[in-house]
């Protein structure tokens, strides 16, 4: 029986850091701790299915993530209609 909890147990936990999402971070962030920037993602004319500010967050997220950053900071955003859109540049650690 403690096997099987065992496995579970890894189970969980290996899902748990594939579903590492980027954080959203300041620009001060940004300057303290020195993040390299890698590229830039914008979300646009999502046909309302971006209607909140949380909907924009998590797209931001994704799109960070497939880029291969650890963070974004979002540099222009608005309101079009039912639509939310927004510019965001992506970041990853500085090499130490």
């Amino acid at each position: 029986m403690k096997k099987y909890t065992l496995v579970a147990s890894l189970l969980v936990s290996a899902v748990s850091f594939g579903a590492m999402a980027a954080d959203s971070v300041s620009k001060d962030e940004v300057d303290h701790f020195k993040l390299v920037k890698i590229g830039t993602v914008n979300v646009s004319q999502s046909g309302g299915a971006i209607s909140s500010p949380s909907d924009l967050k998590d797209k931001l997220s994704d799109l960070a993530d497939e880029k291969g950053g650890k963070y974004y900071h979002i540099v222009a955003a608005r309101q079009h209609g039912p639509n939310f859109e927004a510019v965001a540049d992506v970041y990853k650690d500085a090499d130490k």
